[in-house]
C-alpha cells in the first residue's frame, strides 16, 4: 500500500454507538470518565463519533470477562495509537 492510501475505520455516531454497545447516553459518558470507554473523535464543531474498531475491541474485552483494570489499559493503548497515528 503506498504512503498515500489509508484504510479507513468506520465511525459510528452516538445513536449507532449507544445501539451497538446497550448503554445509556449517560452511562457512556461515565464510563468514559472512568477510563472505561475511549472518548469521541472530534468530527466537527458541533459532531463526535467512535472509531467502530475501538469499539469492537472494547466489547470483545467486555464479552470476554476482562477486568476493568484490563479494559483501563486497554482504552488506554487506543488512546496511544490514536495519538501516534496523526
Amino acid at each position: 500500500m503506498s504512503q498515500n492510501q489509508r484504510t479507513t475505520t468506520p465511525i459510528l455516531r452516538k445513536p449507532e454507538l449507544t445501539a451497538a454497545i446497550g448503554r445509556s447516553n449517560s452511562s457512556l459518558y461515565l464510563d468514559i470518565k472512568a477510563g472505561l470507554f475511549t472518548p469521541g473523535v472530534n468530527l466537527g464543531a458541533r459532531a463526535v463519533g467512535w472509531p467502530a474498531d475501538e469499539v469492537r475491541a472494547i466489547m470483545s474485552a467486555r464479552i470476554a470477562g476482562k477486568t476493568d483494570g484490563e479494559i483501563k489499559s486497554l482504552v488506554g493503548s487506543l488512546i496511544a495509537a490514536r495519538k501516534r497515528a496523526s
